[in-house]
């Protein structure tokens, strides 16, 4: 079980440094650009230079915590996209239309962009553990609610509920790798969790279609609430606490209202929190759409459109691999300043061979251009977000992940309602997903400016 213990004695970034009692006066240690103060071991005399508290943890622990933390982090889009390959079957059983039930993916992402939001702040208030106890017992409970709804309206309030709950998983993630870590480190650790939040919408619906074949749709709902269970179970054994209490009540980012203006003051965080809310939003008008244009233009069944999720999900985790190590050596605005290139060209190639009638493989192929460049981004925009708000680490994750899943949970019906009347094709899929990305590059180009982000401190 790990514990306060298990964290390493010096002080973390942006931590007091008056609390170290050297046996003579020294000057001030100097700071990082992120903010991290180069702190000394008990014995100023004979330790060694620790930048960051994670610096001195062992790599058996890292990759605990990385499975741990990645768990966490997949439980949001788990809940999310899970039951995606059950939409037409929704459609039929409470005989709607695919708009009705596209809106309770709507309903969910909302939730857990409310949820984000409330999550954020106070994990930066009250520490990191309570939130994610408290928010994560909410999403079991509103899981069996879903499970057993008899109507559509009931299940969508237990979806929005469920998004809520799911929410403190990527938030406190997120939060505990920026207290522990900082630097090419942390653009280390946040692409692990990065490969998992991009592959966990990919292959969620894999999973949901296998889970089609034993079980009707209610039962994915109870898998999502053990899910949810062990979670909460391993949150109490393993998680420690990782925010020390001095950091709470720091000067300047005392209050919700002083931590969000140090981070929206920030015109590189709101450069890619639009760069990050557009690129989600990108993604998931796919995987609204693609459950109808899949399965019912090209007549897959469940398990095919099972398969072709996972097929895509190597696009991303080549895209968070290759994106940790650009970033690290040429710094992660030049990375996104390729991939939401890559992101326009390869939206505007599905409309074409949609429109030169192409066929399956005209859409796929792009298709798999576009989720890889979409593994490209997803990192970036956290390092650099994260990176420059030590202070506020849990409500810029929380900005983050919000403006993601709100963002995307208003324009993903769009899709629906371009082909309002008539079936759900490339081309209407793939021109929300040019728009998206096409706003993203821009927002690159004209709020971030890449030459003039800092490059990465140590």
């Amino acid at each position: 079980m790990l514990d306060t213990a298990s964290i390493p004695t010096q002080k973390p970034a942006d931590s007091d440094p008056s609390a170290i009692a050297p046996e003579r006066p020294v000057a001030p240690p100097p700071r990082t650009q992120t903010g991290a103060i180069r702190t000394l071991g008990p014995n100023p005399a004979t330790a060694p230079i620790v930048l960051h508290p994670g610096d001195a943890i062992s790599s058996r622990r890292r990759l605990l915590y990385v499975i741990l933390l990645g768990a966490l982090t997949a439980l949001g889009p788990f809940t999310i996209d899970l039951y995606l390959p059950a939409f037409p079957v929704l459609e039929q059983d409470f005989d709607t239309t695919a708009a009705a039930i596209q809106l309770t993916l709507t309903g969910t992402m909302i939730g857990f962009a409310l949820g984000q939001l409330i999550v954020g702040p106070l994990s930066d208030k009250v520490g990191r553990r309570l939130p994610l106890l408290i928010v994560t017992a909410l999403h079991v409970v509103a899981s069996v609610a879903a499970a057993l709804a008899p109507t559509l309206e009931l299940m969508s309030v237990a979806r929005v509920f469920m998004g809520a709950g799911a929410a403190a998983g990527g938030v406190v993630a997120a939060a505990v790798v920026r207290d522990l870590f900082g630097g090419r480190r942390l653009v280390v650790m946040l692409s692990r969790l990065a490969l998992v939040s991009g592959v966990a919408p990919v292959l969620a619906p894999l999973v949901g279609s296998q889970l089609l074949l034993i079980m009707s749709w209610r039962g994915i709902f109870v898998v999502l609430a053990v899910y949810g269970l062990v979670m909460l179970i391993s949150a109490i054994l393993f998680i420690p606490e990782t925010l020390p209490r001095a950091r709470r009540h720091e000067r300047g980012a005392t209050t919700v209202w002083q931590r969000y203006r140090s981070v929206f003051s920030d015109r590189v965080f709101i450069g890619v929190l639009i760069i990050g809310g557009m690129t989600f939003s990108g993604l998931f008008s796919y995987l609204s759409a693609s459950p109808f244009l899949f399965q019912d233009r090209y007549g897959f069944d469940a398990q095919q459109y099972g398969f072709l999720f996972a097929a895509n999900s190597l696009g991303i985790v080549l895209g968070v691999q290759a994106a940790s190590r650009l970033a690290a050596r040429f710094g992660p605005q030049w990375v996104l300043a390729w991939s939401t290139s890559v992101l326009v060209v390869a939206g505007a190639a599905i409309i074409v061979t949609d429109q030169l009638g192409l066929g399956l493989w005209g859409t796929v192929v792009p298709l798999f251009i576009f989720i890889t460049a979409c593994g490209f981004t997803f990192p970036c925009v956290q390092v650099l977000a994260l990176d420059r708000h030590g202070k506020a680490a849990g409500t810029a994750q929380s900005i983050i992940g919000a403006t993601n899943f709100g963002v995307a949970g208003l324009i993903t019906p769009v899709v629906g309602w371009i082909a309002s009347g008539s079936d759900i094709t490339g081309t209407t899929m793939a021109s929300v997903m040019v728009a998206c990305a096409a706003i993203g590059l821009l927002s690159l180009w004209l709020i971030v400016r890449p030459r003039t982000v800092e490059r990465l401190a140590p």
